[in-house]
C-alpha cells in the first residue's frame, strides 16, 4: 500500500510538469473534504494566467497524478487555481509581479511600510510612500502583501 501524498512529494512529482507548460508551481495544499481529499495546485506565471492555460496544465497535473501511486487509494478532487490576492510575498517573482500595486512590506527588522510598489530587480525593491522612495535590498525584506485596492489609480 502507498505511503499518503505528503507535499514534498507533490512538489517534487508535480514542479516538472507545471514547468513544462510554462508555469511556476506555488503550492500544493490537500486538506479532508469528507471521504474524499481535495488537491489544490496552486500555479502563476508572469502577466497572469488564462483559462486555457489553466486548462491545459490541469490535464498535465492529473495525467501525471493518474500514472504516479503518491495519491494513494483514496480519492481526491483535483483543483488547479491561481494564488489569491492574500498570498504572501516571499519570492522575488512574487514581487515582480505585483510592481505598481500596494503593498505592506516587513522587513527583516521586522519595521513594517506600506505604499507602492515602485521597482523590483536583482538588488531589491524600491517603495514609494507619499513621494518618498525607500529602497530595500533583498537582504532586508522579509516578507510581503499586496493591499486590496478598490479605486486603483491609472496606470500611466
Amino acid at each position: 500500500m502507498a505511503r499518503p501524498a505528503d507535499r514534498d512529494s507533490l512538489l517534487a512529482l508535480l514542479g516538472p510538469v507545471v514547468s513544462e507548460c510554462g508555469l511556476d508551481l506555488e503550492d500544493v495544499v490537500m486538506t479532508p473534504a469528507g471521504r474524499r481529499r481535495l488537491l489544490r495546485v496552486v500555479v502563476d506565471r508572469d502577466g497572469g494566467l488564462e483559462l486555457d492555460a489553466v486548462a491545459e496544465v490541469s490535464t498535465a497535473v492529473s495525467r501525471v497524478l493518474d500514472e504516479s501511486d503518491v495519491m494513494g487509494a483514496t480519492p481526491y478532487v483535483l483543483e488547479v487555481t491561481s494564488p489569491g490576492v492574500d498570498r504572501p510575498l516571499t519570492e522575488r517573482r512574487h514581487w515582480r509581479r505585483n510592481l505598481r500595486r500596494l503593498v505592506t512590506v516587513t522587513t527583516a527588522e521586522a519595521t513594517s511600510l506600506d505604499g507602492r510598489l515602485a521597482e523590483v530587480d536583482d538588488d531589491g525593491i524600491a517603495v514609494e510612500t507619499d513621494g518618498t522612495v525607500t529602497r530595500l535590498g533583498w537582504d532586508r525584506v522579509d516578507r510581503g502583501r499586496v493591499r486590496v485596492e478598490f479605486n486603483r489609480r491609472e496606470e500611466g
